[in-house]
C-alpha cells in the first residue's frame, strides 16, 4: 500500500491520511473503536462476526468522532447503520492495516491485536530519508 499525502493539508485523522475513501476511513475507525473496546486483542471469530455485521448492514456503536466534518456527518450520531462488503473489508481494510503493522496477528493464538509496529515503520522510513539526503552524490 502507497500513501500520498500533502505535508501542508494533513488531516487532523489517521484513518484519512490512510485510506482512499471516506467510507473506508470510516470501517477502519469502526474496527480500532471495536478492538479498543474489547482490550485492544480479538479472536478470529470476533473479527468474522464484526465482518458479517458490515455486510449485512446491522447496527453497529459509531465511535464519537472529532475529526473533520465529512466523518462527523456519517458518525454524527451515536448508533448508525454502516454497510460494508465482507470480502471488501478483508482486502481494502484488515490485510493493509496489518501489512502496514497497525495490527498484529498472532497465528498460534488466532488473536489480532492493535500494534505499535506502525509508528515504527514510519520512523524507519524516516531515517532512511535523512540518510539519503545525506549521501554525497554519484
Amino acid at each position: 500500500m502507497v500513501i500520498l499525502f500533502d505535508q501542508y493539508n494533513l488531516p487532523n485523522n489517521i484513518y484519512e491520511t490512510i485510506f482512499a475513501t471516506e467510507q473506508q476511513a470510516v470501517v477502519a475507525k469502526l474496527l480500532i473503536e471495536d478492538m479498543k473496546s474489547q482490550g485492544g486483542e480479538i479472536g478470529k471469530t470476533e473479527m468474522s462476526i464484526f465482518a458479517n455485521k458490515l455486510h449485512e448492514g446491522t447496527l453497529i456503536d459509531a465511535p464519537e468522532h472529532k475529526g473533520p466534518a465529512v466523518l462527523r456527518g456519517i458518525l454524527k450520531q451515536k448508533e448508525t447503520t454502516m454497510s460494508y462488503n465482507k470480502r471488501q473489508f478483508y482486502d481494502r481494510i484488515l490485510t493493509p492495516m496489518k501489512a502496514m503493522g497497525m495490527i498484529d496477528y498472532d497465528l498460534y493464538k488466532k488473536r489480532y491485536r492493535i500494534s505499535d509496529s506502525f509508528n515504527k515503520a514510519l520512523t524507519k522510513i524516516g531515517i532512511m530519508w535523512s540518510q539519503e539526503v545525506r549521501k554525497k552524490p554519484l
